[in-house]
């Protein structure tokens, strides 16, 4: 089995193709030398329609590292990365882009920390951005900045392609959309440690790219989605409950407000014809189906989980006193020599 996987997307790049391979497989080829670790590319052509499958087969044909995955039509960079990572079998995943503005020489780095490291995830920065200022780089820093603060993940760089991930947490990450730009928060809430590193990035030199402001609103909106799951997926009636105890209270003052009017100056003063009336009682109707809707989610939330007896959580390791097992490789059926923990591990005696 490899002890990397490289999962890079591919979409009309056939200008890119041929010089992307080039130097990764020349870098991947030195670390093959220098410590010993094997590989594998995995090369995904989502849908596109010029010559870059015929381009990426022509490396596949000369070198067994790499694999070619093609899809019929294009569905997105999420789909691409998530089938990459589903076809994977090295022990470390790493991702790039196909346009060539990601440097593989930053590969070995990012692969030294890891191994010397307990992160689960390491994200490049593109800390000295190679893209137009307005429609790149602008939106991307208000995105950053939104995505940490919602999320609670602080990165400076959600956009970077440029990363390496332990395969088994990919395992229980399930992709949709797109979601691929909010890896590392949907990774955190999983359990996984993060950590950034600085990383080059070049020009576009050949090709054009895919993405235009009209991403801004996309991400808007999936961002609202990552909210809802790393905090309501479980718990869908406190989201929709506060938020229709709130419309409710609105309403209430409303009402309030009119009735109040009414017993001040009767005479002045009509409750059918106060506009009031008719906001309060919109606002309490609203309330009962936003509850009414948290209460439905919760019905569903329980059919999912226990129909497919998906835990609504992920124990990374099992300790006890006779040693330490790896969870993540003991659900797969592998054995594992466990070791006897002492007075130093995490955990003090059985659990």
């Amino acid at each position: 089995m490899p002890k990397i996987s490289v999962v890079i997307p591919f979409y009309n790049e056939e200008a890119n193709v041929s010089a992307v391979l080039d130097e990764l497989l020349e870098v991947l080829d030195g670390l093959r030398t220098r410590r010993g670790w094997d590989f594998e590319v995995l090369c995904v052509d989502d849908g596109s329609s010029d010559g870059t499958l015929a381009a990426i087969l022509t490396f596949v044909r000369r070198r067994p590292e790499v694999r070619a995955l093609h899809f019929g039509v294009n569905y997105g960079q999420t789909a691409a990365l998530s089938a990459g990572f589903h076809q994977a079998r090295g022990e470390w995943v790493v991702t790039m882009d196909g346009d060539g503005q990601n440097d593989p020489h930053d590969i070995p780095r990012l692969l030294d920390l890891m191994e010397r490291s307990d992160y689960d995830v390491i994200s490049g920065w593109r800390k000295d951005r190679k893209d137009p200022w307005l429609t790149r780089r602008l939106p991307s820093r208000v995105a950053n900045a939104l995505i940490s603060r919602i999320t609670g993940v602080r990165l400076r760089d959600y956009g970077c392609t440029l990363k390496v991930y332990r395969r088994e947490l990919l395992q229980d990450l399930h992709l949709y959309g797109e979601m691929h730009r909010f890896i590392p928060a949907l990774a955190r809430w999983l359990g996984a440690r993060i950590a950034e590193v600085p990383v080059g990035h070049r020009p576009r030199t050949r090709g054009t790219s895919k993405y235009g402001l009209s991403r801004v609103f996309r991400v808007l909106l999936d961002l609202l989605v990552v909210k809802f799951l790393l905090h309501y997926s479980t718990r869908p009636i406190h989201f929709f409950g506060i938020v229709g105890i709130g419309v409710a209270a609105l309403g209430l003052m409303a009402l309030t407000w009119v009735v109040g009017l009414k017993l001040w100056d009767p005479v002045t003063y009509r409750i059918n014809r106060n506009p009031l009336l008719y906001v309060g009682l919109t606002f309490e109707m609203i309330a009962c189906q936003l509850i009414l809707m948290g209460l439905l989610g919760e019905m569903l939330v329980r059919v999912y989980h226990e129909t497919q007896r998906k835990p609504i959580y992920r124990i990374k390791a099992v300790y006890t006193h006779e040693g330490t097992v790896d969870h993540d490789r003991l659900v797969r059926g592998v054995p594992v020599d466990s070791h006897a923990m002492g007075p130093d591990d995490p955990s003090p005696g059985p659990l």
